[in-house]
């Protein structure tokens, strides 16, 4: 977890002593900086205590026949703009609430609100990512009827999210050809987790430089499993795929 983005304020450890004549020694849970702190042990617990509300969340869902998706990006990819989109055109079809992430403000929620999907909005201050805990109340608020979808628009950052199970039922990463075609390799980790990874804005290929034929060949790389979607959610290309792929994972109907 990082440590200087809010993610540590749950991480709070005991001053590790330092060791006479040297700059570093090591733990169990591996090197510590003289002076600084032991943060591994914690860190494994906070994840640990996470993944418990996580689970919970899960069988919340399941309980309610409610589906969730955890939707990540980083900042400008245009996760609102596909969520205010999707609700639009899906209006009458798929009933969808959002759990939207961001540390300040309610601009994201209010541009949802307007596309008529029911949002409940969490600021996380310092904190760069949604966790269980804070989707559980979103959950709580919401109270999504059954047979509908919630997507969670995590806080815009391509690291802390992909740490932090939600309780979703698939997670979706979010690209745009106007951030560079090095993604997938800078951050291995966040594709390596998804489900769909989706490319933005390519309506826009004409006039950017970005090297498509890499960018497809990483991800095929770092994440083999992931299905790839391509389409601008302002132009409405490619969005069709995104619609049927969203509708096939709805919780089935009661028997």
């Amino acid at each position: 977890m990082c440590g200087i983005c809010g993610c540590d304020e749950a991480v709070l450890t005991e001053p590790a002593a330092p060791v006479h004549g040297q700059h570093h020694h090591h733990t169990d849970g591996g090197a510590v900086a003289a002076g600084g702190t032991r943060t591994i042990e914690l860190q494994q617990k906070v994840l640990a205590k996470n993944d418990s509300i996580a689970a919970a969340n899960r069988r919340w869902l399941r309980a309610h026949d409610v589906a969730a998706v955890n939707l990540m990006s980083s900042p400008g990819a245009g996760k609102t703009t596909l969520l205010e989109r999707t609700a639009r055109d899906l209006a009458g079809q798929l009933a969808i609430s959002v759990i939207e992430g961001d540390q300040e403000t309610t601009l994201d929620a209010d541009r949802i609100t307007s596309a008529g999907s029911a949002v409940i909005q969490i600021n996380t201050g310092a904190g760069c990512h949604l966790d269980a805990g804070m989707v559980a109340r979103g959950l709580d608020a919401l109270a999504p009827p059954a047979g509908s979808m919630v997507m969670i628009e995590n806080v815009g950052n391509l690291v802390c999210p992909a740490l932090f199970d939600l309780g979703e039922d698939a997670r979706v990463v979010l690209g745009a050809v106007t951030e560079g075609a090095d993604k997938p390799r800078k951050y291995p980790h966040m594709f390596r987790q998804a489900d769909v990874v989706m490319l933005n804005k390519i309506d826009l290929l004409p006039y950017v430089s970005f090297d498509l034929d890499r960018y497809l060949a990483d991800l095929r790389q770092v994440a083999p499993g992931a299905r790839v979607l391509r389409l601008s959610a302002t132009s409405g290309d490619g969005l069709d795929g995104w619609y049927d792929w969203l509708c096939g994972h709805l919780p089935a109907p009661p028997e």
